[in-house]
C-alpha cells in the first residue's frame, strides 16, 4: 500500500513539473571536475549560451573528485525536475567497471539528453626536459628505466589514464600513476616538471604544445588532428590499430519529463551547430555530435562494451 501511494506520488509529481512553465528558474549544470580542464573550458562557453536560450541562468558547478563520481551521484538523487543536469565524459561509463559498487546505477539512474561532441583523441605529452622527441624515442627511455617515469591522469578510469593504460599494454611500458582530481591539475605538473608525462585531451594540450610549455609526440585518434597537424598518430608512430578517442555528454536524472527533456535536448543541438560556436568547438578540438536521447542511450550502451574490454586489457582491478 505504502508502494503504491509513493508511486502515485511520484507520477502526480512528474505531471505536475510537465504543466508548469520551464524553466522558470536558474538552471544547475554539474561538472565533476576541478575548474581549468576541458569540461570546465567548454561548459563556461555551455552554460553562457544555455542561459540565452533559455531565458534563466544556468550556472556552471564545480564538484570535483572520485573520478566524476562526487557530481554524479548529486544528479543522480536530485529531483527529477530538469533543473539539475550532469556534464561528463565517458568516464561516467568507464566508471561501471572500474568500481565494485557506485552509489547510483550509471544508466537507470540517469536519462541521456545528447552526446554533445567527440574529440580528436589525446595527445602524449612530455616536459620540455624529458629526452624524447618522439613516440619511438619515448619508449626507448620509458624501457630503458622501468618504474622511474610518472604519468599524470585526472583519475583513475579517465580518459587520460585509459588512453595511457592501452599505451602501456601495447609498448610494454612500465609507468607510474599519479592520480590527480582533474585534467587542469595534472598538466600543470607536467609543466612544472613534477610528472613526466601524461595523455591530454587535444583541446586542453594544444595551447601549451603551441607555447611551449610541453612536448607533443602522437595523438591517440585515427587521423591527425588539425590543430596539431604536425603530430603524428600512434598508428603512424608504429601502433598498427591504435586508437582512442573521448567524448563528452549531458545527464538529467532519471524521469524528468519530457517536454523538459526535449527543450533541453533542442536548445543543446542550436548551440551546437549555430556557425559562432562551432568554430569555437573546432577551436577546443571538439567535433559536435548532437544526438539524440534514444540515439544516446544507444551510443552508451556500446561504450559500456567498449570501456569493458579496455579495462580488462589493461589488468585495472576494480576499487
Amino acid at each position: 500500500m505504502v508502494r503504491a501511494l509513493f508511486i502515485a506520488l511520484a507520477v502526480w509529481t512528474c505531471a505536475a513539473h510537465a504543466q508548469e512553465p520551464y524553466p522558470a528558474k536558474p538552471v544547475r549544470m554539474i561538472v565533476p571536475y576541478a575548474p581549468g580542464g576541458p569540461i570546465d573550458v567548454w561548459g563556461r562557453v555551455l552554460v553562457g549560451e544555455l542561459s540565452k536560450g533559455l531565458g534563466h541562468t544556468v550556472v556552471l558547478d564545480n564538484r570535483p573528485g572520485a573520478n566524476g563520481i562526487i557530481g554524479s551521484e548529486l544528479v543522480a538523487k536530485s529531483p527529477p525536475d530538469g533543473y539539475t543536469f550532469l556534464y561528463q565524459t565517458g568516464s561516467h561509463v568507464a566508471n561501471v567497471h572500474l568500481y565494485k559498487k557506485l552509489p547510483y546505477d550509471s544508466v537507470r539512474d540517469f536519462q541521456p539528453i545528447t552526446q554533445m561532441a567527440a574529440t580528436y583523441g589525446m595527445v602524449l605529452v612530455v616536459h620540455p626536459s624529458v629526452p624524447a622527441n618522439s613516440l619511438k624515442e619515448f619508449i626507448s627511455l620509458a624501457k630503458s628505466r622501468p618504474g622511474k617515469l610518472n604519468f599524470a591522469s585526472a583519475g583513475t578510469g579517465n580518459a587520460t589514464h585509459l588512453a595511457t593504460e592501452m599505451m602501456k599494454a601495447a609498448a610494454g611500458l612500465d609507468l607510474v600513476h599519479v592520480i590527480y582530481k582533474g585534467g587542469g591539475p595534472a598538466l600543470n605538473d607536467v609543466m612544472a616538471g613534477q610528472v613526466e608525462t601524461m595523455m591530454v585531451s587535444v583541446a586542453q594540450g594544444t595551447p601549451f604544445v603551441k607555447a611551449g610549455k610541453v612536448r607533443a609526440l602522437a595523438i591517440t585518434a585515427g587521423k591527425r588532428a588539425p590543430q596539431l597537424a604536425d603530430v603524428p598518430t600512434f598508428q603512424e608512430s608504429g601502433f598498427p590499430g591504435f586508437e582512442f578517442a573521448g567524448w563528452h555528454g549531458l545527464w538529467f536524472p532519471a524521469g524528468v519529463p519530457k517536454n523538459r527533456l526535449m527543450r533541453m535536448h533542442g536548445e543543446v543541438r542550436k548551440i551546437l551547430f549555430s556557425p559562432e560556436i562551432k568554430k569555437r568547438l573546432d577551436d577546443l578540438g571538439l567535433i559536435p555530435v548532437g544526438s539524440t536521447p534514444a540515439e544516446f542511450a544507444q551510443f552508451i550502451k556500446r561504450e559500456i562494451a567498449l570501456y569493458a574490454k579496455i579495462v580488462k586489457s589493461a589488468r585495472i582491478e576494480p576499487q
